[in-house]
């Protein structure tokens, strides 16, 4: 193990989290990790990581401090408070906080941290657990230069298209506009299932060579088995996604961007949680599209 590589500090270790972090300690980054459920501290501890009793634990000795937990209120949860990251991390930490959350909260944390001495990057990534496994995710990146840099060669262990894409809070935006293509090209793809089934064309076949076409896409590259298997296990759960869904939606409103096609597949994520599928991944997006067309689901 490097002596000179970051000591590293991981809060959050649920589907992108877990692999996540077993990929620095692969690459030789001492990581020390904390979540609200044993058994995931158990598998970083098996993975080479090792385990904290608590936040303040966890963060005390980093040089480096990871945030991956479901949304705003998480975030401030651990950040925030006598046990929180921002009490307990030393003076000169860099704090990497890859949770999809609102710009705001964001550009919250950098402030408040900033009085701490504790520097703060706003680093969300796309590609679901499979790039999060593969560590070939998108990560887009908020915050200032000379932070970016300090963190580039950590955050090139965990993705392979890794951009600075502005200030503080400007990686959530760009988190938040992939969000709104995502779900808008889920439901694209999910009304052509529809549509091929009731056909009654090979559905194998036909996604097969829309890929190859202008219709191809990384969404439907990931999600084809998905939908031909009608396995909808989660890899980024409905729930996430309405949750990102909101944060699009609102912040579009405050720089007044309408979002006509956006506002509507809004809503569809929103009605799918509401019958009861949002724990199911977001292609079960197709679940909605067969109601809507008869189908008993």
């Amino acid at each position: 193990m490097s002596s000179n590589l970051p000591k590293v500090a991981w809060i959050g270790l649920g589907i992108m989290g877990s692999p996540m972090s077993e990929n620095l300690v692969k690459a030789g980054y001492q990581v020390t990790g904390y979540t609200l459920e044993q058994d995931k501290i158990d598998r970083l501890v098996a993975a080479g990581g090792k385990g904290a009793a608590s936040i303040a634990d966890a963060v005390r000795d980093a040089d480096v401090v990871i945030t991956m937990v479901p949304a705003s209120p998480q975030v401030e949860a651990i950040a925030y408070g006598p046990d929180g990251i921002l009490e307990n991390a030393r003076r000169g930490a860099l704090l990497i906080d890859m949770s999809s959350i609102t710009p705001q909260t964001s550009v919250d944390l950098a402030s408040s941290a900033r009085d701490k001495g504790i520097r703060v990057l706003d680093a969300p990534v796309s590609g679901g657990e499979a790039g999060a496994i593969e560590a070939v995710l998108s990560i887009m990146v908020g915050g200032e230069q000379p932070d970016f840099d300090a963190a580039k060669p950590l955050l090139d262990t965990l993705g392979r298209t890794i951009v600075l894409c502005g200030p503080h809070g400007s990686g959530q935006t760009v988190k938040a506009a992939n969000q709104l293509i995502v779900a808008v090209n889920i439901q694209a793809c999910a009304e052509a299932v529809v549509f091929l089934e009731k056909s009654g064309v090979d559905l194998a076949a036909a996604l097969d060579v829309l890929n190859g076409g202008l219709a191809g896409s990384t969404v439907l590259t990931r999600k084809k088995d998905n939908f031909l298997k009608r396995d909808f296990a989660p890899g980024f759960r409905i729930d996430l996604h309405h949750k990102d869904m909101g944060i699009v939606t609102d912040a579009a409103r405050n720089v007044g961007a309408a979002l006509p096609v956006g506002g509507v597949v809004a809503q569809l994520v929103a009605s799918l949680r509401a019958q009861g599928d949002g724990g199911l991944d977001h292609s079960a997006l197709l679940r909605s599209v067969e109601r809507l067309s008869g189908s008993q689901v």
